[in-house]
């Protein structure tokens, strides 16, 4: 009975309709829809089109292709079976911006109106001359058609289901009937809200993903020494992670990331370091010890400039047969230069600037010159303080000032409503300057209360920093010495020893350096030395401890967060 028949089908399509509602897979989505209409007409075969824009938010121009079935032919293309379909989009307009109504499914989709064809053969509305070469080809013979549009809460056609050659019980060729249509109208409408749905998702997910690409490239951009490293920095975590996931045995065997994981780890990689958008330039680009807005390098030349115009005209006022004044005023002269060049070597920086160096830069720093009428020293104390700093150019409160970006960067994210799915960002992100050994920073977390990803994105800094080739203040390291250095933060408790292990013999870092180091940094690297090399033994404070530094800042940091 008709009412038997129709009970049936309202209640397949409650069924379909909750099953499309959840179905996050945009392929197995569209393959549903597809095969619960066939399945609920009998159809022979089918096709879902895809309306497709411009993109730029205007009305579509295209259909395309998303899945294609035939029983008969055995064709299956689309949708999860990941064949692609070989033909050309349908256009909805021709040059002159005339709908296309020549076309069943784009005059289904331009007027919004569903079509129910009988025979294919024997329609005058429609041009089948490509149905007909394609049955000519196949031995097929394309009889009925129905052609749904698929439309969203908008009105707005979101794609095009088509339906071909309904069957009979007894399977045979049959027009599609009105209550058949009915139902693949109310299944069309409840798949369009889906894909709809789904569809402005993955727009509002590439708008983050973009929108946060384009913070990172801005930070790149705001500094030419660090240029890249927000980029790069994701490329290792990801391929380290990956690795992870592929590994069938080991330590890391069961870590596992689905599609919100990779998601959440990507967002978390590219804002790394978001907090550098408020460390100051000058310090964040400090090429030499003096430098600020200017190098006072230049500063200082000039002084020595003032005690050589002093010497020089000391030495013009001698008296004739003054000669060991003379000879006295021209060894300061000559001493003065020295001085000079030995200032301008240690503004650079190193590796170490050792304790007598320091003592002469300040035994330099007393001597008293006249300028104006008043004396002062040759270099003030500050300058006499950033000279001597020992390693790099950077001085301890500089140095809290560019630490201070992993402040920013964790009370940025957190202060942000991330959705369940990206909860774990700001604790990825704000990880990769934390030890193992909790003597690392802002928070002086110990590694093991960290997840693995945030280790894992701490690994991956460490070895875009030392195989960085725009830094001012060094040279870029050959992968054996990177390497050798990253072993011994191994050694140190300062990178996690599984996953540096890890990083080795899963040849990720090797298959970077392939990809993305010029070949002279490319050199040997001893895998097995590297691998011998043990974490010293450290004892874990008491959990109450662990428990507060991850829920505050270390104490010098903690006004950097107000």
């Amino acid at each position: 009975m008709d009412w038997q028949r129709r009970a049936r089908e309202l209640e397949r399509l409650y069924t379909v309709g909750v099953a499309l509602s959840v179905e996050q897979n945009k392929d197995r989505l569209v393959e549903m829809i597809l095969l619960e209409a066939k399945d609920l007409c009998r159809a022979d075969g089918g096709t879902l089109y895809l309306a497709v824009d411009d993109g730029r938010g205007h009305e579509a121009t295209h259909l395309r292709f998303a899945i294609l079935r035939n029983d008969t032919l055995k064709i299956a293309k689309g949708g999860t079976t990941k064949e692609p379909i070989d033909l050309e989009p349908v256009p909805l307009f021709n040059a002159a911006g005339e709908a296309n109504h020549k076309n069943v499914a784009s005059y289904c989709a331009t007027t919004k109106m569903p079509v129910n064809v009988a025979d294919a053969y024997h329609e005058p509305g429609f041009d089948f001359s490509g149905t007909k070469a394609f049955d000519e080809r196949t031995g097929y013979r394309s009889h009925s058609f129905l052609t749904i549009p698929m439309l969203n809460n908008e009105h707005r056609v979101i794609g095009v289901l088509q339906l071909i050659n309904a069957r009979d019980e007894g399977g045979c060729v049959v027009e599609f009937d009105a209550v058949q249509q009915e139902i693949v109208e109310a299944l069309a409408s409840q798949a369009a809200v889906a894909l709809d749905n789904q569809q402005l998702l993955a727009s509002q997910k590439e708008l983050l993903e973009s929108f946060i690409k384009l913070i990172a490239n801005a930070i790149d951009a705001k500094s030419p020494y660090t240029g890249g490293h927000c980029t790069r920095v994701p490329i290792i975590t990801e391929m380290l992670a990956k690795a992870a996931c592929d590994a069938g045995d080991g330590p890391l065997s069961d870590f596992k990331l689905d599609d919100d994981g990779w998601y959440e780890l990507r967002i978390a990689a590219w804002l790394h370091d978001c907090g550098k958008v408020v460390t100051p330039i000058h310090v964040m680009d400090k090429a030499t010890k003096l430098e600020v807005i200017h190098d006072r390098i230049h500063d200082v030349r000039a002084r020595f400039e003032i005690a050589r115009r002093d010497i020089e005209i000391a030495r013009l006022k001698l008296a004739p047969g003054s000669d060991a004044q003379h000879t006295n005023l021209t060894n300061e002269l000559a001493q003065l230069d020295a001085d000079l060049k030995f200032l301008e070597v240690a503004n650079i920086g190193g590796e170490f600037l050792p304790p007598d160096k320091q003592a002469r830069i300040r035994d330099i720093g007393r001597r008293q010159i006249v300028i104006g009428g008043l004396v002062q020293p040759l270099l003030s104390p500050e300058e006499t303080e950033h000279l001597c700093i020992s390693r790099g150019t950077l001085s301890e409160e500089e140095r809290l000032i560019i630490n201070g970006h992993m402040v920013q960067t964790i009370v940025m994210l957190e202060a942000l409503p991330f959705p369940r799915n990206l909860r774990r960002v700001p604790e990825y992100a704000g990880g990769h300057h934390e030890k193992m050994d909790g003597t690392g920073y802002p928070k002086g977390i110990w590694g093991g209360d960290m997840s693995i990803v945030a280790r894992m994105m701490a690994v991956a800094d460490v070895f875009e920093a030392l195989t960085a080739q725009d830094r001012p203040y060094k040279k870029a390291k050959t992968l054996s010495e990177t390497m050798k250095i990253m072993a011994f933060m191994k050694k140190d408790n300062h990178l996690d020893p599984v996953l540096f292990d890890f990083f080795i013999t899963s040849g990720v870092y090797r298959k970077y350096a392939e990809q993305y180091l010029p070949p002279e940094l490319i050199d040997v690297v001893d895998e097995a030395a590297l691998l011998a090399m043990q974490p010293k033994p450290h004892t874990l404070p008491p959990e109450a401890e662990r428990l507060v530094r991850k829920e505050g800042f270390l104490p010098q940091y903690q006004k950097l967060a107000r």
